[in-house]
């Protein structure tokens, strides 16, 4: 008799442990969430106010365990607070709001947020009336009963998580908190902050900082800072051949990002650019769970100084199991100050096809620089055909083409040059042609373009583009020219010969982030700038250097490639 008791209690803990397996598997925390639900990003919920935040803590080999409160009364922040990291373990934070219309006698409104071991009441006696009451992991929360807070700056209308501890939060009225989320068992995860705003947001202000027309200055000047493969995490980051202060030996002590941004800031000090490219793989997907943290750190830098700036994707930006997609990443950085990123028309393949027009000094209302963007993708879709990335796809070129016609009769009213640039993150197959003129730079590595040529060089020749920026190759640095080709198409003179083409010039940017790689006998990140002159017709483009001893933020590789409106022969 207990044997058979002891049998069937034992099938039965089998039979538990395997319900609970089922759920684990079952479970979209552990697994890569659809894009509907994985890219719900924090919304500023206008017209609401912020009454309760809590944290739930749920695992998944208890079955009665819940991920989830009372969806009429609670919304959660889309975001594992252990980044999915957690063995069988996984904490969300709750947020419970109401319409201030909808707000009862009863109500209580939050008016503050701290992260602590202890009660902010006891520094803070007799400020407050209200007590601060205890949530899970830390957060003490401040809430009011009184009508008036609901509309005041004191009540909090928005919060939001950030992870890592170098994360900023460059968003116009966000405060995030410097002390960490208590987390059980959460010593070797990243850290997660809370992020609040108070009060409303200012929506004059707001469309000002994202409405930012960029200009060329009085002199005819005008200058671009390209940002090439910054490749930044979720927290830190790790370096990667990374090179120490005495030349070339390798750094022993180095965190990816913070060098990074060290290195962004320096050169954003010293030239001062009119707007910064952001040529792809801002993100090592993979590196970086929460891409919003990643995002945010490198906006940071251009919204404290104001700078304009306008990104294309890469193909590591969204590789990770939980990156945000292009599209969620694109909504990001719409939304923050200063950027003049853009999806781009639906039907067009890709996220980010989009046009820059830089007007001329004031007063003038014409356009004297077009910057045309264009997404490259990422791995190629026929790995058996056409190996390693992806290429441009007949839907952009056709929409660069009718767009750069449909521009050309306005720009003609301008009395000065009107010069046309373009960037892409992956090479186009002619930078690894032979014969190639190479110039300002080293050829260092393989080109990794597509192995297909969809035809994008001829199109942005035909349309003038004078100058076009890539990414992706990160040691390499070099600008190629191809020699002078006539066209198929072109028409010949009255001796039987046909007038050749050349240009565009063809630029690498550099590697920037220590997060990606630089090896070939050591590499020392570069981002590269090109300065335009309207006046004068010229282009002329050099790299900054994060380098060490008396050669940091070394200038080098000046090079001229356009004067007088055309481009330059080498």
């Amino acid at each position: 008799m207990t044997r058979r008791i002891t049998r069937t209690l034992t099938q039965l803990a089998g039979l538990l442990t395997l319900i609970a397996l089922l759920l684990f598997l079952a479970d979209s925390r552990y697994r890569v969430l659809p894009t509907s639900i994985h890219d719900r990003l924090p919304s500023h919920h206008v017209g609401t106010v912020v009454t309760d935040i809590t944290i739930t803590y749920c695992s998944s080999a208890n079955p009665f365990s819940a991920c989830r409160l009372d969806n009429e009364k609670w919304q959660r922040v889309e975001k594992d607070l252990y980044l999915r990291s957690g063995w069988l373990q996984s904490a969300w934070l709750h947020v419970q709001r109401r319409k201030e219309e909808e707000l009862t006698v009863g109500d209580k409104v939050v008016v503050g947020v701290r992260v602590g071991r202890l009660d902010p009441g006891v520094a803070e006696k007799g400020q407050h009336d209200e007590k601060w009451e205890s949530r899970p992991g830390g957060i003490w929360v401040l809430r009011s009963s009184k009508r008036h807070d609901s509309d005041s700056e004191r009540a909090v209308t928005a919060v939001d998580v950030l992870f890592g501890a170098d994360a900023m939060d460059p968003r116009p009225g966000w405060k995030l908190a410097q002390t960490p989320l208590l987390l059980e068992g959460s010593k070797d995860l990243q850290v997660a902050r809370l992020s609040t705003r108070h009060g409303r947001p200012n929506p004059k202000a707001d469309e000002k900082s994202r409405d930012t027309q960029s200009r060329v200055r009085k002199d005819g000047t005008f200058k671009i800072l390209q940002v090439g493969d910054a490749h930044l995490s979720t927290g830190t980051g790790v370096c990667r051949d990374a090179i120490g202060p005495n030349k070339n030996e390798p750094s022993e002590h180095c965190e990816a990002d913070p060098r990074t941004l060290d290195f962004l800031d320096s050169v954003l000090d010293s030239e001062a650019p009119d707007l910064v490219i952001l040529s792809g793989d801002q993100v090592e997907g993979p590196s970086a769970p929460d891409t919003q943290s990643a995002l945010f750190k490198l906006a940071a830098p251009l919204i404290e100084r104001r700078i304009s700036y306008a990104a294309i994707f890469g193909n590591h930006d969204d590789e990770g199991a939980l990156s945000l997609s292009r599209s969620a990443q694109m909504g990001l950085l719409q939304n923050l100050p200063y950027s003049l990123s853009r999806p781009g028309p639906e039907n067009v393949e890709g996220v980010g096809n989009y046009y820059l027009e830089i007007l001329a000094p004031s007063p003038s209302t014409h356009s004297a620089l077009t910057i045309y963007m264009l997404d490259t993708h990422g791995l190629t879709p026929d790995e058996k055909k056409y190996e390693g990335y992806d290429w441009l796809k007949p839907s952009q070129i056709s929409w660069f083409t009718s767009t750069a016609q449909g521009l050309r009769k306005q720009h003609s009213k301008y009395s000065h040059f009107h010069l046309d640039m373009a960037f892409i993150h992956i090479p186009l197959p002619e930078y690894a042609e032979k014969g190639l003129v190479v110039k300002g730079g080293e050829w260092r590595e393989g080109v990794t373009a597509p192995k297909f040529n969809s035809g994008f060089y001829d199109a942005l020749a035909d349309e003038g583009v004078v100058a076009v920026g890539c990414g992706h190759d990160h040691v390499n640095d070099y600008c190629g020219l191809r020699p002078g080709i006539a066209p198929a198409t072109a028409s010949p003179n009255d001796h039987g010969e046909k007038k050749e083409r050349l240009g565009p010039w063809m630029c690498y940017a550099g590697g920037s982030g220590f997060g990606g790689y630089a090896g070939y006998g050591g590499y020392h990140r570069r981002v590269r700038v090109w300065e335009v002159d309207v006046n004068a017709g010229r282009i002329v483009t050099w790299k900054r250097v994060e380098c060490c001893g008396e050669d940091v933020h070394k200038r080098i590789g000046e090079l001229v490639v356009v004067e007088g409106g055309r481009v330059v022969g080498a």
